[in-house]
């Protein structure tokens, strides 16, 4: 079995974007990985401008959550990154191998960078680097994400193949990506050329997965499609807005997008798909919402959970780092 890794942002509201293009795909990691591990990424959230108290709420948000979808401490490892000091140590170490070039470029700094009016930080620059750091700590083999994240994966790759090259073959594991077929980039529902966001999209595009239900339904039903007359209930480049609407229903119903376009193949409009998503996601989102509400309320459990997987994760960490260390000839002779 693989052991697989995957990290997720604590800022923000986590949405359907989230969920279906990520946290779905952890829970059904628990059951393959030796192990999974999954860490919320608190340090990453640092590289812009943030309010210390927030940033705190919103781990324990995140934590929440991620119980709430089907997380088991028991069946993963599950985490906050400042918890497990070695990520930081690593990051260091693998700036040695990391070409200035390659961080240049990177499609999220220049966006973010871009987005700064005040102080564009280096970590912003070099977040790449601890991402790489974070799963390189585990010998990951596999990395579950988003379309959006492929670059970085790349990057990865070649930072761990450098290192190798240059100090010890073997030393880190090269990982994979875990894309999902379906689900992998969900789009903003009023804009559906972009990917649904909590920073870059629109509030009405944008479902959250602790909205109201009567608030989601809203939001779909004033999801925008296009303009074909008679409405064409198919996938397409040519069709974001009802490709995106196709795939959510089939990403929370847990089939193939081919038989949702069959199933709707006699419907009267592109109103029947609105409904039809939009009761989807209510139902699916059902559950998480109740377990959330009483998982949120007791803050000392949920730092049990996190304090408890940062302990495993030291343990695994703390190996691999001991191993780069000596083949760098840092510190003492091991």
């Amino acid at each position: 079995m693989a052991v697989i890794f995957s990290g997720i942002q604590p800022t923000g509201r986590k949405h359907l974007g989230n969920y279906i293009g990520a946290i779905t795909q952890y829970v059904a990691g628990q059951d393959r990985g030796d192990p999974a591990i999954y860490c919320i990424v608190d340090l990453h959230a640092t590289t812009v401008p943030y309010a210390p108290a927030e940033l705190r709420e919103r781990v324990h948000d995140t934590t929440a959550v991620l119980l709430a979808a089907g997380l088991d401490p028991e069946r993963c490892i599950l985490f906050r990154q400042g918890d497990v000091r070695e990520h930081t140590e690593l990051c260091w170490l693998l700036t040695s191998v990391s070409a200035l070039g390659e961080l240049n470029r990177m499609h999220q700094f220049r966006d973010k960078s871009a987005a700064q009016r005040e102080l564009i930080s280096a970590g912003l620059l070099l977040y790449p680097v601890l991402q790489a750091a974070d799963v390189l700590a585990y010998r990951a083999h596999e990395v579950p994400i988003g379309e959006d994240q492929r670059e970085h994966l790349e990057l990865m790759r070649n930072i761990a193949e450098r290192f190798n090259a240059r100090f010890g073959e073997n030393t880190l594991v090269v990982p994979e990506h875990r894309i999902p077929a379906v689900g992998a980039r969900i789009r903003d529902l009023q804009e559906p050329e972009r990917k649904m966001s909590t920073t870059a999209g629109t509030e009405q595009g944008t479902v959250y997965l602790l909205d109201e239900p009567d608030a989601i339904r809203r939001k779909f039903k004033r999801a925008v499609t296009d303009s074909d007359d008679p409405p064409v209930l198919r996938r397409g480049d040519d069709k974001p807005g009802v490709t995106n609407l196709i795939d959510i229903l089939a990403s929370v119903r847990g089939v193939s997008p081919q038989s949702v376009e069959q199933e709707l193949a006699g419907a009267r409009g592109y109103g029947d798909l609105k409904v039809a998503v939009g009761e989807a996601v209510v139902e699916a989102l059902g559950p998480l919402q109740e377990r959330y509400r009483a998982l949120r309320e007791d803050e000392s459990a949920l730092e049990d959970a996190l304090a408890q997987g940062a302990s495993k994760a030291r343990a695994i960490a703390a190996r691999t780092l001991a191993d780069v260390r000596a083949v760098m000839g840092i510190g003492a002779v091991p």
